[in-house]
């Protein structure tokens, strides 16, 4: 079942540290997210994907807690992102990594990232402050034990940060069976393998919509699986995807997601299964409105609104019809109108959507 991964094997489904059950004051629900991080080891996942912003800084001290407690650090891989945009002088790169390491209750990490690069974050960034070098450096002296980044751009860009790089282990791209040809894609995804690199699949539900797709794709899809299953095996079917991330909410989630994995192999679908996720894309694409992830790295919006879930009710026009769609809009606190064009969503959002004319669009069509 282990797939080979750089020069280690790993499990083909990744614990997303990104999602943990919440409380009600919106702090991690700590006792609830270690007993499924336990589970998760327990049916096999030896790999743990945090970063430096996840839960507002919460992530990396719980899974380092939880690792701590359990004596599993030696047991498992960690991997977590240089959150390349708090870079702003010399010196912010190694203060960063230092207070990583004490979060995580480590002396080394397995597998450190670049978080989110684009042509602007390695132009401005990236190059300017040399922090392949540093990571390097770091690798040399075995506080990181593999190198690599995260992505969210065009193709080119990212064939371009591939080819600059000799030195990279592994990279993380998004991908499910809707994103084929958006970011990276298939053929970003094929063409970092070919260069020997490992690659790390995440979004494989496109932040949940996967999860509960519209009837009509549904549809279209091979009959006998679940919804999120269907989404990871599309995935796991492909020789050139090393591990594909999950950020699970739920024990339920963690439970289902283990039995997925366990009946995963490469080369698990036929080609008309293939066919059908090619039809079940073409449908989707037609219906799809704003391509959010819910990932909310957008918020908090200054002004209180729910960016992500205005962005899920808009999308609900037409996956679910405009009655649910009202019914859903209503529910939010804050409405589109709020908005006063700021920017500061768009400049943080991976999918590179314009919150600002898309807020004014969807006030629009729900006034109508």
């Amino acid at each position: 079942m282990y797939r080979k991964f750089t020069d280690i094997e790993v499990s083909p489904l990744g614990f997303g540290c990104m999602r943990f059950p919440k409380t009600d004051d919106g702090k991690i629900d700590r006792s609830t997210a270690k007993q499924m991080l336990l589970k998760a080891y327990e049916g096999g996942v030896n790999y743990y994907d945090t970063a430096y912003p996840y839960h507002d800084g919460e992530s990396e001290d719980l899974l380092g807690e939880f690792l701590a407690e359990n004596n599993l650090r030696t047991k498992v891989n960690i991997a977590t992102k240089c959150p390349v945009w708090e870079v702003k002088k010399e010196g912010d790169f190694e203060r960063i990594f230092d207070d990583q390491l004490k979060k995580l209750s480590t002396d080394y990490i397995d597998f450190y990232l670049l978080h989110a690069l684009d042509k602007q974050r390695v132009d401005e960034i990236v190059l300017k402050f040399g922090l392949i070098d540093k990571l390097r450096s770091l690798k040399e002296k075995g506080v990181i034990r593999h190198m690599g980044f995260s992505f969210h751009d065009s193709l080119d860009s990212f064939k371009r940060i591939v080819d600059m790089c000799p030195d990279w282990d592994f990279c993380q791209i998004q991908m499910n069976y809707i994103n084929t040809d958006y970011q990276a894609g298939i053929e970003g995804l094929r063409y970092a393998h070919s260069k020997g690199l490992s690659v790390i699949i995440m979004e494989p539900l496109l932040g949940g919509r996967l999860a509960s797709p519209p009837e009509r794709v549904l549809s279209a899809l091979p009959k006998g699986k679940t919804p999120p299953e269907l989404g990871f095996d599309f995935l796991w079917n492909m020789p050139e995807v090393g591990l594909v991330l999950s950020g699970m909410s739920t024990m339920q989630q963690v439970e289902d997601n283990l039995a997925y994995m366990s009946r995963s192999h490469i080369g698990m679908l036929s080609d008309e299964d293939l066919k059908m996720y090619e039809n079940a894309k073409e449908i989707f694409d037609k219906m799809a409105l704003v391509p959010c992830t819910k990932c909310a790295y957008c918020m908090p919006c200054p002004l209180g609104i729910d960016i992500p879930a205005v962005y899920e009710a808009y999308n609900a026009t037409v996956s679910k019809g405009m009655k649910k769609a009202r019914e859903m809009y209503a529910e939010i606190t804050t409405a589109a109108s709020a908005c006063v064009g700021c920017g500061k969503c768009l400049k943080v959002c991976p999918q590179h959507i314009d919150s600002p004319s898309l807020m004014k669009k969807i006030e629009a069509a729900f006034a109508e």
